[in-house]
């Protein structure tokens, strides 16, 4: 099954692409969540007419995402946590406990953006990449300190 992607799929392509996908996953996902069209000759021709509109949309979504991540850049964020003695965690730290942190130094990320790379279980320093669009991220470091 053809479609053209209206938004950009991290796995499938960018917005305005016409990709090929199984039938069920097309029919079933990307068309109810209106990630996607069918690609017929209609419906390509009507997205060539409105490829500027969406491209100014983009641009304006791509200018505000820069925007947190200036806001973002050189940020550091503690989050306290309970802790074994060999400093291990009782858990791990959640991109919705970095959500939560970077929610009281007044930066809004919603938590599904937030790349944990293979999670975090130890105090100290980590690196957090924070998709905020999918040509910018940012780096944060969250630091996990011992909860007293």
């Amino acid at each position: 099954m053809k479609v053209i992607l209206l938004s950009d799929q991290r796995h499938l392509g960018k917005r305005g692409e016409t990709v090929e996908v199984k039938p069920g996953f097309g029919r079933n996902y990307l068309l109810p969540q209106g990630f996607a069209m069918p690609a017929t000759p209609g419906n390509q021709k009507l997205f060539e007419q409105q490829r500027t509109k969406i491209e100014a949309a983009h641009a304006k979504e791509r200018s505000a995402a820069e925007a947190v991540k200036a806001k973002l850049e050189g940020l550091r964020i503690e989050i306290p946590k309970r802790v074994g003695e060999r400093d291990t965690l009782y858990g791990s730290v959640t991109a919705g406990d970095v959500a939560h942190a970077l929610e009281a130094k007044g930066v809004v990320v919603d938590r599904r953006r937030i790349d944990l790379v293979g999670g975090i279980k130890t105090v100290g320093d980590h690196t957090v990449h924070v998709d905020l669009h999918p040509e910018v991220t940012a780096d944060v470091v969250v630091a996990v300190v011992r909860e007293e």
